[in-house]
């Protein structure tokens, strides 16, 4: 098969971690008889420093024409206080738009190897493993009007948080797929006691669940849902919401797994002709410039990306299996950066990518081609 791949290396500790995830790639596409077809860009402050702006039109073309994206980080401090149209996450805002990935898939799951580095207790965490499934391209990110106008004791800002049947619909529909091939349980996120938009939300999922009858559904709000997560995380399977709570809750969800460092994602769009799934696949940690260049990142997150990259753009779950198997073995055998509280020395990015590796070859003879 061949993978048509754009990668955006992006800012700070993003050039890192993304150099091993695409160290990992090539060695399991080498491994299993596959082709790569990479294109490289840029997004985020280096494209701002390099063309102007955080989302060069190259780069807008370059994602269109590939299969999927891999996206190591975006951010700043020095763009902080520039506006909006000129900081580094317009970027981001703006491929997923253009690449219309509407559903943000961000797996938490907890891992025996880590389970003490979780502040919460070790009985509340072990066994932890949900998907929250984000709505990524509507809601209060995208809303309008929004703006900040007027001045002095009347300035004010204004963000506009709004669904449609059919964008609500088509997560939905994404989130009950997924159930479907774990412990069939769907649990929807939303506002409804006090926000409309969160009534035509819960309407929508509940019609919608009529047609997945194998399929348990409850509904939970949102500030709820963030006591739940830390007191009894074990009861969620695919946590379904919209886009600002998703952004909130996931976050929560990397204290259950020891470390934000750990966590891909995946934005997902609908399928290609070629029969390819759009999607745009990042850790979901920050660029972190204050250890950028220093080779301590943790990379496992890039890393798991691209597992999700090969399962949900191109369904070669043989492949991805083999990437979250030789993660697990890693994080066992204590090769793991400093942020994991290794037992011994900490592993540089770079010596994590390696041993990633290692665990592969371990596993899968090379393809003779």
């Amino acid at each position: 098969m061949n993978l048509s791949i754009l990668i955006l290396p992006g800012d700070g500790i993003g050039v890192e971690v993304t150099r091993e995830a695409v160290k990992v790639l090539r060695h399991v596409a080498e491994s299993h008889g596959h082709t790569l077809s990479l294109s490289e860009g840029l997004l985020g402050g280096i494209a701002i420093h390099k063309t102007g702006g955080p989302f060069p039109e190259e780069t807008r073309q370059l994602a269109l024409a590939a299969d999927a994206t891999l996206l190591g980080a975006v951010g700043l401090p020095e763009f902080d206080t520039a506006p909006p149209e000129k900081r580094p996450e317009r970027g981001l805002l703006g491929i997923r738009k253009a690449l219309q990935v509407y559903a943000n898939l961000r797996p938490v799951r907890s891992y025996k190897a880590l389970i003490d580095s979780s502040p919460l207790k070790n009985e509340l965490v072990d066994g932890t493993d949900m998907i929250i499934v984000r709505e990524l391209t509507g809601g209060l990110y995208y809303g309008t009007p929004r703006g900040i106008s007027g001045s002095g004791p009347e300035e004010r800002a204004v963000n506009t948080m709004t669904y449609t049947r059919s964008e609500i619909e088509r997560v939905t529909h994404m989130a009950f797929q997924l159930a479907s091939k774990r412990r069939k349980k769907v649990t929807s996120v939303d506002k409804s006691n006090v926000l409309e938009n969160s009534q035509l939300w819960r309407r929508v999922v509940t019609e919608l669940a009529a047609g997945y009858p194998d399929i348990a559904l409850d509904h939970i709000l949102v500030d709820n849902c963030a006591m739940q997560l830390v007191l009894t995380p074990k009861r969620f399977d695919v946590l379904l919401t919209e886009n600002l709570f998703g952004d909130i809750l996931s976050d929560e969800g990397a204290v259950l797994a020891g470390s934000i460092g750990m966590l891909p994602s995946a934005s997902l769009g609908d399928k290609r002709p070629s029969g390819a799934r759009v999607g745009l696949y990042e850790p979901v940690h920050g660029s972190a410039p204050d250890i950028a260049g220093q080779n301590k990142a943790n990379p496992l997150g890039a890393i798991g990306s691209v597992a999700a990259m090969l399962e949900y753009s191109f369904g070669l779950t043989e492949e991805a299996q083999a990437v979250y198997s030789a993660i697990e073995e890693v994080l066992n055998n204590g090769r793991v950066t400093a942020d994991l509280k290794p037992a011994g020395k900490p592993a540089s990015t770079s010596e994590v990518g390696d041993a990633i590796c290692e665990a592969l070859a371990s596993r899968v003879a090379p393809v003779n081609r």
